[in-house]
Protein backbone atom coordinates (compact mmCIF):
# COMPACT_ATOMS: atom_id res chain seq x y z
CA UNK A 1 0.00 0.00 0.00
CA UNK A 2 1.38 3.40 -0.89
CA UNK A 3 0.60 6.60 0.94
CA UNK A 4 0.04 9.27 -1.67
CA UNK A 5 -0.10 12.31 0.56
CA UNK A 6 0.01 13.22 4.21
CA UNK A 7 -0.47 16.93 4.90
CA UNK A 8 -0.45 18.12 8.52
CA UNK A 9 -1.17 21.83 8.32
CA UNK A 10 -1.40 24.41 11.07
CA UNK A 11 -2.81 27.05 8.75
CA UNK A 12 -3.09 27.50 5.02
CA UNK A 13 -4.53 30.26 2.87
CA UNK A 14 -7.34 29.45 0.50
CA UNK A 15 -7.86 31.71 -2.49
CA UNK A 16 -10.99 33.80 -1.91
CA UNK A 17 -13.68 33.50 -4.54
CA UNK A 18 -16.36 36.08 -3.85
CA UNK A 19 -19.92 35.01 -4.45
CA UNK A 20 -23.37 35.54 -3.03
CA UNK A 21 -23.72 33.66 0.26
CA UNK A 22 -26.68 32.39 2.22
CA UNK A 23 -28.48 30.92 -0.80
CA UNK A 24 -27.36 27.29 -0.48
CA UNK A 25 -27.25 24.61 2.17
CA UNK A 26 -24.10 22.59 2.98
CA UNK A 27 -21.56 25.24 1.85
CA UNK A 28 -18.81 23.05 3.34
CA UNK A 29 -19.07 20.90 0.19
CA UNK A 30 -16.95 23.50 -1.60
CA UNK A 31 -14.18 23.69 0.99
CA UNK A 32 -10.65 22.62 0.03
CA UNK A 33 -10.10 19.22 1.61
CA UNK A 34 -6.56 18.65 0.36
CA UNK A 35 -3.55 20.93 0.47
CA UNK A 36 -2.73 20.62 -3.23
CA UNK A 37 -6.13 21.88 -4.30
CA UNK A 38 -6.21 24.57 -1.60
CA UNK A 39 -2.96 26.07 -2.89
CA UNK A 40 -4.42 26.37 -6.40
CA UNK A 41 -7.81 27.93 -5.72
CA UNK A 42 -9.85 24.91 -4.54
CA UNK A 43 -10.91 23.72 -8.01
CA UNK A 44 -8.08 21.56 -9.34
CA UNK A 45 -10.15 19.50 -11.80
CA UNK A 46 -7.69 19.13 -14.70
CA UNK A 47 -4.91 16.96 -13.21
CA UNK A 48 -4.71 13.32 -14.34
CA UNK A 49 -1.95 11.58 -12.35
CA UNK A 50 -1.58 9.11 -9.45
CA UNK A 51 -2.83 11.44 -6.66
CA UNK A 52 -5.97 9.92 -5.15
CA UNK A 53 -6.98 13.30 -3.71
CA UNK A 54 -7.58 14.66 -7.22
CA UNK A 55 -10.38 12.16 -7.75
CA UNK A 56 -12.48 13.96 -5.15
CA UNK A 57 -12.17 17.14 -7.23
CA UNK A 58 -13.05 15.35 -10.49
CA UNK A 59 -14.20 11.70 -10.29
CA UNK A 60 -13.18 11.11 -13.91
CA UNK A 61 -9.48 11.25 -13.02
CA UNK A 62 -9.52 8.11 -10.85
CA UNK A 63 -7.28 5.64 -12.68
CA UNK A 64 -5.32 2.39 -12.24
CA UNK A 65 -2.18 4.28 -11.15
CA UNK A 66 -4.07 5.03 -7.90
CA UNK A 67 -4.60 1.34 -7.16
CA UNK A 68 -4.45 0.60 -3.42
CA UNK A 69 -3.66 4.23 -2.58
CA UNK A 70 -4.58 6.27 0.48
CA UNK A 71 -4.79 10.04 0.82
CA UNK A 72 -4.95 11.72 4.22
CA UNK A 73 -5.31 15.47 4.73
CA UNK A 74 -5.78 17.44 7.93
CA UNK A 75 -6.06 21.19 8.50
CA UNK A 76 -5.93 22.71 11.99
CA UNK A 77 -7.47 26.09 12.73
CA UNK A 78 -7.79 28.40 15.71
CA UNK A 79 -10.43 27.72 18.36
CA UNK A 80 -10.22 23.95 18.09
CA UNK A 81 -11.72 23.85 14.59
CA UNK A 82 -10.31 21.36 12.11
CA UNK A 83 -11.26 19.76 8.82
CA UNK A 84 -9.83 17.12 6.54
CA UNK A 85 -10.34 14.10 4.35
CA UNK A 86 -9.46 10.43 4.10
CA UNK A 87 -9.66 8.72 0.69
CA UNK A 88 -8.88 5.25 -0.65
CA UNK A 89 -8.84 4.00 -4.25
CA UNK A 90 -8.83 0.50 -5.75
CA UNK A 91 -8.60 -0.51 -9.40
CA UNK A 92 -10.69 -3.38 -10.76
CA UNK A 93 -9.61 -4.85 -14.08
CA UNK A 94 -12.32 -4.67 -16.70
CA UNK A 95 -14.51 -2.46 -14.50
CA UNK A 96 -12.67 0.71 -13.57
CA UNK A 97 -11.25 2.45 -10.52
CA UNK A 98 -13.39 2.80 -7.41
CA UNK A 99 -12.88 4.98 -4.38
CA UNK A 100 -14.36 5.71 -0.96
CA UNK A 101 -13.76 8.88 1.00
CA UNK A 102 -14.80 10.75 4.12
CA UNK A 103 -14.72 14.54 4.37
CA UNK A 104 -15.35 16.25 7.69
CA UNK A 105 -15.44 19.60 9.46
CA UNK A 106 -15.28 19.58 13.28
CA UNK A 107 -16.14 22.93 14.83
CA UNK A 108 -15.03 21.98 18.32
CA UNK A 109 -16.78 22.59 21.62
CA UNK A 110 -18.98 25.69 21.89
CA UNK A 111 -20.83 27.36 24.75
CA UNK A 112 -24.59 26.91 24.96
CA UNK A 113 -26.32 30.04 26.29
CA UNK A 114 -29.85 31.07 27.12
CA UNK A 115 -31.71 34.12 25.83
CA UNK A 116 -29.97 36.35 28.40
CA UNK A 117 -26.49 35.22 27.38
CA UNK A 118 -25.86 33.04 30.42
CA UNK A 119 -23.82 29.90 29.77
CA UNK A 120 -25.84 26.77 30.46
CA UNK A 121 -23.53 24.14 28.99
CA UNK A 122 -21.57 23.20 25.90
CA UNK A 123 -22.23 21.42 22.62
CA UNK A 124 -20.34 20.11 19.59
CA UNK A 125 -20.99 20.71 15.91
CA UNK A 126 -19.75 19.01 12.77
CA UNK A 127 -20.34 18.37 9.08
CA UNK A 128 -19.61 15.10 7.26
CA UNK A 129 -19.62 13.76 3.71
CA UNK A 130 -19.29 10.03 2.98
CA UNK A 131 -18.73 9.34 -0.70
CA UNK A 132 -18.19 6.52 -3.16
CA UNK A 133 -16.80 6.96 -6.67
CA UNK A 134 -16.23 4.97 -9.85
CA UNK A 135 -14.30 5.97 -12.96
CA UNK A 136 -13.74 4.17 -16.23
CA UNK A 137 -11.45 4.93 -19.14
CA UNK A 138 -13.58 4.56 -22.27
CA UNK A 139 -10.59 4.66 -24.62
CA UNK A 140 -6.97 5.87 -24.48
CA UNK A 141 -8.11 9.51 -24.65
CA UNK A 142 -11.36 9.77 -22.63
CA UNK A 143 -12.28 8.90 -19.03
CA UNK A 144 -15.57 9.43 -17.20
CA UNK A 145 -16.51 9.12 -13.54
CA UNK A 146 -19.15 9.77 -10.89
CA UNK A 147 -19.27 10.20 -7.11
CA UNK A 148 -22.30 9.60 -4.90
CA UNK A 149 -22.25 11.42 -1.56
CA UNK A 150 -24.23 11.12 1.67
CA UNK A 151 -24.20 14.42 3.59
CA UNK A 152 -24.83 14.89 7.31
CA UNK A 153 -24.67 18.09 9.34
CA UNK A 154 -25.15 18.36 13.11
CA UNK A 155 -25.28 21.84 14.68
CA UNK A 156 -26.24 21.57 18.35
CA UNK A 157 -29.77 20.06 18.36
CA UNK A 158 -30.32 20.89 14.69
CA UNK A 159 -29.42 18.36 12.02
CA UNK A 160 -29.74 18.04 8.28
CA UNK A 161 -29.14 15.30 5.71
CA UNK A 162 -28.74 15.33 1.95
CA UNK A 163 -27.57 13.42 -1.11
CA UNK A 164 -25.39 14.72 -3.91
CA UNK A 165 -23.89 13.52 -7.17
CA UNK A 166 -20.67 14.64 -8.88
CA UNK A 167 -20.13 13.85 -12.56
CA UNK A 168 -16.91 14.33 -14.49
CA UNK A 169 -15.21 13.71 -17.79
CA UNK A 170 -11.64 14.25 -18.96
CA UNK A 171 -9.85 14.15 -22.30
CA UNK A 172 -6.13 13.26 -22.24
CA UNK A 173 -3.94 14.16 -25.21
CA UNK A 174 -1.76 11.56 -26.92
CA UNK A 175 1.40 12.88 -25.24
CA UNK A 176 -0.50 13.07 -21.90
CA UNK A 177 0.65 16.65 -21.32
CA UNK A 178 -2.70 18.31 -22.09
CA UNK A 179 -6.06 17.57 -20.47
CA UNK A 180 -9.53 19.05 -20.89
CA UNK A 181 -12.06 18.45 -18.09
CA UNK A 182 -15.73 19.05 -17.40
CA UNK A 183 -17.36 18.59 -13.99
CA UNK A 184 -20.83 18.97 -12.51
CA UNK A 185 -20.52 19.12 -8.74
CA UNK A 186 -23.00 18.99 -5.83
CA UNK A 187 -26.09 18.15 -7.86
CA UNK A 188 -28.50 16.86 -5.24
CA UNK A 189 -31.18 17.47 -2.67
CA UNK A 190 -31.57 18.25 1.02
CA UNK A 191 -33.60 15.36 2.46
CA UNK A 192 -33.84 16.49 6.08
CA UNK A 193 -33.87 20.20 6.92
CA UNK A 194 -32.53 21.90 10.05
CA UNK A 195 -35.97 23.37 10.71
CA UNK A 196 -39.40 22.73 9.21
CA UNK A 197 -40.30 24.28 5.84
CA UNK A 198 -36.78 25.55 5.25
CA UNK A 199 -35.51 23.45 2.34
CA UNK A 200 -32.58 25.01 0.50
CA UNK A 201 -30.79 23.98 -2.72
CA UNK A 202 -27.26 22.56 -2.67
CA UNK A 203 -24.35 24.64 -4.04
CA UNK A 204 -24.41 22.94 -7.45
CA UNK A 205 -22.02 24.21 -10.08
CA UNK A 206 -20.69 23.33 -13.52
CA UNK A 207 -17.00 23.71 -14.36
CA UNK A 208 -14.68 23.29 -17.31
CA UNK A 209 -10.90 23.45 -17.40
CA UNK A 210 -7.82 22.91 -19.53
CA UNK A 211 -4.34 22.03 -18.35
CA UNK A 212 -0.98 21.81 -20.12
CA UNK A 213 2.37 20.55 -18.81
CA UNK A 214 5.38 22.18 -20.43
CA UNK A 215 7.60 19.70 -22.24
CA UNK A 216 10.99 21.02 -21.10
CA UNK A 217 10.12 22.77 -17.84
CA UNK A 218 8.61 21.47 -14.55
CA UNK A 219 5.43 23.50 -14.75
CA UNK A 220 1.75 22.78 -15.38
CA UNK A 221 -0.53 25.67 -16.36
CA UNK A 222 -4.30 25.37 -15.93
CA UNK A 223 -7.33 27.55 -16.57
CA UNK A 224 -10.63 26.66 -14.88
CA UNK A 225 -14.00 28.26 -15.56
CA UNK A 226 -16.31 27.68 -12.59
CA UNK A 227 -19.95 28.38 -11.67
CA UNK A 228 -20.95 28.22 -15.32
CA UNK A 229 -24.56 27.75 -14.18
CA UNK A 230 -24.59 31.12 -12.36
CA UNK A 231 -23.61 34.29 -14.18
CA UNK A 232 -23.44 36.88 -11.38
CA UNK A 233 -21.10 35.89 -8.52
CA UNK A 234 -20.88 39.36 -7.00
CA UNK A 235 -22.45 40.39 -3.72
CA UNK A 236 -24.71 43.43 -3.67
CA UNK A 237 -25.22 44.81 -0.16
CA UNK A 238 -28.99 45.42 0.20
CA UNK A 239 -28.39 48.05 2.91
CA UNK A 240 -26.45 50.40 0.62
CA UNK A 241 -28.28 53.45 -0.71
CA UNK A 242 -27.38 56.11 -3.27
CA UNK A 243 -25.35 59.03 -1.91
CA UNK A 244 -25.08 62.71 -2.84
CA UNK A 245 -21.84 64.14 -4.22
CA UNK A 246 -21.00 67.09 -1.90
CA UNK A 247 -19.37 69.05 -4.74
CA UNK A 248 -21.89 68.63 -7.55
CA UNK A 249 -25.00 67.76 -5.58
CA UNK A 250 -25.65 64.92 -7.98
CA UNK A 251 -26.83 61.52 -6.84
CA UNK A 252 -24.16 58.80 -6.85
CA UNK A 253 -25.73 55.41 -7.50
CA UNK A 254 -24.77 52.29 -5.58
CA UNK A 255 -21.77 50.76 -7.37
CA UNK A 256 -22.42 47.48 -9.16
CA UNK A 257 -20.14 45.10 -10.99
CA UNK A 258 -19.85 45.50 -14.74
CA UNK A 259 -19.65 42.83 -17.42
CA UNK A 260 -15.85 42.54 -17.21
CA UNK A 261 -15.78 41.94 -13.46
CA UNK A 262 -18.61 39.42 -13.59
CA UNK A 263 -16.82 37.51 -16.35
CA UNK A 264 -13.44 37.56 -14.57
CA UNK A 265 -14.92 36.08 -11.37
CA UNK A 266 -15.57 32.82 -13.25
CA UNK A 267 -11.91 32.06 -14.01
CA UNK A 268 -9.03 30.59 -12.03
CA UNK A 269 -5.48 30.63 -13.37
CA UNK A 270 -3.26 27.96 -11.83
CA UNK A 271 0.48 27.32 -12.03
CA UNK A 272 1.86 24.14 -10.48
CA UNK A 273 5.55 23.30 -9.98
CA UNK A 274 6.23 19.60 -10.50
CA UNK A 275 9.20 18.27 -8.59
CA UNK A 276 10.45 15.02 -10.06
CA UNK A 277 12.17 13.60 -13.11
Amino acid sequence: MKILSIFLLAFYAVSGIAQTGGQNVFPFLDMAYNARSASLGRKLITVYDDDVNMGIENPAVFNKEMDNSIGFNQALHAGGINHGMVAYAKHFDGVGTGSAHLRYVAYGKMDRTDETGQTIGTFNAGDFVLGGSMARRLNPRISIGASFNIIWSQLESYSSMGLSLDLGGVYISKNERTTVSAVIRNAGVQLKTYTENNRTPLPAQAMMGISHKLEHAPFRVSIVAHHLNQWDLTYNDPTLEPTIDPLTGEEVPVPTAGFGEKLARHFLFQLEFLAGK
